[in-house]
């Protein structure tokens, strides 16, 4: 047992001592540039920007769809793209968004319909799934959902 180890003792400090050439004589001037300016690219993020975050529908019979609309600009420096928009709820319906990219400076939209469930006052979310830093951004919807019926 002794003698094996004392064999992969010394093969290994053979292989560790046998490799004289300088590591740092190996590299390249044109891949440090390359991956400096990789890395600059890199840091650089779409940036969404909502010309309102939340829309309250105010007070809405049961029952009753209303809609808005949600208009959204890159004010950032890379192409924006928007993945998926997900509702908190089946009666929350994100729809119409575009899924190309969108360039610095350039808007869009997207539509929410609310099918008017519930009962008294509701807030409902719309998660934006994006290439921004984040990730995800955040819109609401408020209404006053009021049953005709109840007295």
């Amino acid at each position: 047992m002794k003698q094996i180890f004392l064999g992969i003792s010394v093969l290994c400090m053979v292989a560790f001592t046998s490799c004289k050439e300088n590591a740092a004589k190996k590299i390249d001037e044109k891949n440090i540039a390359a991956a400096a300016e990789r890395d600059a690219q890199a840091s650089k993020f779409p940036v969404i920007e909502f010309d309102k975050t939340e829309h309250d529908f105010g007070e809405i019979e049961k029952g009753k769809k209303v809609s808005t609309v949600f208009n959204y600009k890159n004010t950032g420096d890379a192409p924006l793209v928007i993945t998926d928009i997900k509702s908190s709820c089946g009666c929350t319906v994100p729809q119409d968004w575009s899924r190309k990219p969108l360039a610095p400076g350039e808007s869009g939209k997207f539509t929410v319909t609310f099918n008017g469930s519930g009962a008294n006052k509701i807030t409902k979310t719309v998660t934006v799934t994006a290439n921004t830093e984040k990730g995800k951004e955040i819109v609401k919807i408020t209404a006053f959902v009021k049953d005709p019926n109840a007295k």
